[in-house]
């Protein structure tokens, strides 16, 4: 795996060995960008379930300004902050090592983009995003990514957002919701 575009295009990401964590593929990461942006002129970016860190380092690498990571796997972790070191921009990244319901109690700034990819897709998309909303941490014309399997159906609209886009790409499927 890799970063695919921007300011650390091409630099190799490290992922966790096993079945811990599922790394989204490049392909799809780009595929993902492109639906988005491809780049940004700044802002804040929040990964909830981050695995090897690779979506948040990707979007960094693409223009936004700050990233906030939160994982609770130990070696998941540890393959984070070594990514984070290979981009040698590490004031920009943020790696909080707790659980995603918890991080999003102490959580109290506003955010771009948010990416959520938790291991059990649509109950956790959905009371993740309700919590979300709720804390006031969505900003104006946020974006949140949600990576699932392809036969996972989330909701038209959950608290202020709806979807946007979807699209399917191989076994995953990619759903966006915006305000």
């Amino acid at each position: 795996m890799r970063i695919v575009s921007g300011e650390f295009g091409g630099r190799p990401l490290k992922t966790l060995p096993g079945k811990t964590t599922r790394p989204t593929s490049d392909k799809v990461r780009g595929a993902m960008f492109n639906m988005i942006g491809p780049y940004f002129g700044g802002g804040r970016v929040l990964d909830l379930f981050a695995g090897s860190g690779g979506l948040a380092i990707e979007a960094v690498s693409r223009g936004m300004s700050q990233a906030v990571l939160v994982e609770r796997d130990r070696g998941a972790q540890a393959i984070i902050q070594e990514n984070i070191k290979m981009t040698k921009s590490e004031g920009q990244f943020q790696l909080l090592k707790m659980d995603a319901g918890q991080a999003l109690l102490q959580l109290d700034q506003v955010f771009d983009l948010i990416f959520l990819d938790p291991p059990y897709a649509k109950e956790e998309i959905v009371a993740m995003i309700e919590l979300i909303d709720q804390k006031g941490l969505l900003g104006p014309e946020v974006m949140i990514v949600c990576e699932t399997e392809k036969s996972v159906q989330l909701p038209e609209e959950i608290g202020s957002v709806g979807i946007w886009k979807e699209k399917i790409y191989g076994i995953s499927k990619v759903t966006v919701y915006v305000r």
